[in-house]
């Protein structure tokens, strides 16, 4: 099978896992390589190169949900806050580790004031930067056997996860996906007709 039908297999196979365990396929050596390969090699407006990932795997993974269910229970009312614990402790702390996806905002400040013709759109550009990410990360994780969930419980926790892992202030938090070896069988997905999504002129 050549390269690309491997890639649009995974690309098929990818879905939301909602049910994972705190195992892995693969040894962590090639989870690191995955996220290298995708912050080295997705393209970037501008290349501007603004998107910065940071790994969890073992004790600092569980921190993060910790971390998730303290900021929802000051928050929450307590029948509230159970569910959300509930759906936390067994479909994403459970799991066994979690990519944090972040935009730098210094070097999206640094490209509007040198190309102030497009500076509306560089904080655009970005999120597109960070969803390019987001999907190479999460196919590349399907293609090696681990479900994945994409989460955005920013910017609640953006104080907290600079403080604990020491980042830099203007790393702004814009996803978080835990992974772990799929427990079950994602829901069935409804696919909008293709046929009323593309227009083809020849």
């Amino acid at each position: 099978m050549s390269k690309y039908h491997t890639f649009v297999e995974a690309l098929k196979r990818r879905r939301s896992y909602y049910s994972i365990n705190n195992d892995s396929p693969v040894k962590n050596a090639e989870i690191v390589d995955i996220i290298r390969t995708a912050v080295e090699h997705v393209p970037s407006a501008f290349n501007s190169q603004s998107t910065r990932v940071v790994l969890l795997l073992g004790e600092h993974h569980r921190k993060l949900w910790q971390i998730v269910k303290a900021q929802l229970k000051a928050r929450l009312p307590e029948e509230q806050y159970r569910q959300s614990e509930q759906k936390i402790n067994h479909s994403f702390a459970c799991g066994y580790g979690t990519v944090l996806f972040f935009e730098e905002r210094a070097v999206v400040e640094e490209l509007q004031a040198k190309f102030p013709a497009y500076r509306d759109n560089f904080p655009v550009w970005s999120q597109q930067t960070s969803a390019m990410h987001q999907l190479v990360i999460w196919t590349m994780l399907e293609e090696c056997g681990l479900g994945a969930s994409l989460q955005h419980y920013n910017p609640l926790i953006d104080d907290e996860v600079r403080r604990t892992w020491r980042l830099p202030d203007d790393w702004e938090l814009v996803a978080q996906m835990p992974f772990g070896s799929p427990a079950g069988t994602p829901s069935p997905k409804e696919y909008e007709p293709v046929s009323d999504r593309i227009k083809i002129f020849f």
